[in-house]
């Protein structure tokens, strides 16, 4: 079996670019590249354009977003030691729940925000905020009404995550580079310092704020230091 795939290879090394993309269309009938295109009962190929066709758009987006959930969960929940993926089904305020048996630690992830193709600047979402950071929308992709109160659910109260990941992907174009901080340290709206401000400096490095390290914000929730990022 090994000598006939070892002789169907060396024949395919052989092969001109066409005839090998005529051999990869007859086995692609075959093999489906995911299950995805099983349940939707379409191809990887139709699923990706769809996809393409609204780059500029909310779904384009929301698929970078759920990117940066899953290379979040590959990249960095998959290595940690000692740890367990808790994250119970339903409509969370957060994205991860996380145990090493010393507590669990939320995580809401994020990705950096974007503006014409490129990083946007905090200044850009609002004036006061300085022009050498970055930013990231923290709010709800969705907005609604409390059925009770009445109030805006799309705002993040303080106190529904513990640690905001920020997919740094497009400033660094790596999906396994992300910043992270305390979220007790984000930003309050100036009218009701129970919700988070919406747009969140992020600095273009690490530093006092942000770390590109998992376990050291975990160290930072965990000493219960009270401060605010710096903007």
């Amino acid at each position: 079996m090994s000598n006939n795939v070892e002789q169907i290879l060396s024949l395919l090394n052989g092969c001109t670019n066409e005839q090998r993309k005529r051999i990869f269309q007859h086995l692609r009938a075959e093999f489906p590249i995911h299950p995805l295109e099983v349940r939707l009962n379409t191809e990887a190929e139709i699923i990706l354009e769809a996809i393409s066709r609204d780059t500029q758009g909310l779904t384009f987006r929301m698929i970078r977003g759920v990117i940066a959930e899953a290379a979040f969960d590959i990249e960095v929940v998959s290595k940690l030691v000692d740890w367990q993926d808790i994250t119970p089904e339903g409509d969370l305020p957060y994205d991860f729940l996380l145990d090493d048996g010393f507590g669990s630690v939320s995580v809401q992830v994020k990705l950096q925000r974007s503006k014409n193709g490129r990083p946007m600047l905090a200044s850009e979402g609002y004036t006061k905020l300085p022009t050498n950071m970055y930013v990231v929308e923290t709010q709800r992709t969705r907005g609604g009404k409390d059925q009770v109160t009445l109030e805006d659910t799309r705002p993040y109260k303080f106190g529904e995550f513990d640690i905001i990941a920020v997919s740094m992907n497009p400033s660094t174009g790596h999906w396994h580079s992300f910043l992270y901080t305390v979220a007790s340290w984000l930003l309050p709206q100036p009218d009701d310092e129970s919700k988070l401000l919406k747009f969140q400096p992020v600095a273009r490095q690490p530093n006092e704020d942000w770390t590109d390290e998992f376990m050291q914000a975990v160290r930072w929730l965990r000493n219960g230091i009270k401060k605010r990022i710096k903007s």
